[in-house]
């Protein structure tokens, strides 16, 4: 199996299925290496080089080893519960939201939620936006008033691999809309 398939596997395990492997996440989504390589490596062949070489390859960088790669962890997205120990910062003015043209309708019914995600993922450029919306079909860019929504008292965390995050977004926040041009 390719690197990238596997990284998209263990996404699954982190994020959403460590029972898929048998194995459980702690109350903050840490899941014990040893028991990770042992549950992957009886469906493919795997070890503990691969693993790193996934974790510090990523291009997502959507996973963190604590300090003596004992434990390892999805940096978000997950589905299950879990407290990822994120610190709430202050957002930029402006962030943004990648998404397919196929979902306006629903956000511009219900503003931006989670859905199967604990958090609703924002991007700090227009173009990450965008690049996320493309995995979505025709993509579509939505601009978050994120100053004025943190001056309202919601909430914004910053993961480790730069995703910001919020619970959710109001309609009212939703400055305006750009789409792909191409």
């Amino acid at each position: 199996m390719s690197l990238s398939r596997t990284s998209k596997f263990i996404a699954l395990i982190l994020r959403h299925k460590p029972e898929a492997i048998g194995i459980t996440l702690d109350e903050h989504g840490w899941a014990n290496v040893d028991e990770l390589i042992k549950g992957i490596a009886k469906q493919q062949p795997f070890d503990t080089e691969t693993l790193e070489e996934i974790v510090a390859t990523d291009e997502k960088q959507r996973y963190s080893f604590n300090e003596d790669k004992t434990l390892i962890r999805a940096n978000q997205g997950h589905s299950i519960p879990v407290d990822v120990e994120l610190e709430e910062k202050a957002p930029p003015e402006i962030l943004y939201h990648g998404t397919g043209v196929k979902f306006k309708a629903s956000i511009d019914e219900t503003g931006l939620i989670p859905k199967t995600r604990l958090y609703v993922h924002l991007s700090a450029d227009k173009e990450t936006a965008l690049k996320v919306g493309k995995r979505h079909g025709s993509p579509i860019v939505y601009a978050i008033n994120a100053a004025r929504m943190h001056k309202d008292g919601y909430k914004f965390y910053l993961s480790e691999n730069g995703v910001w995050l919020t619970e959710t977004v109001p309609m009212r926040y939703l400055g305006y809309i750009t789409k792909d041009e191409e």
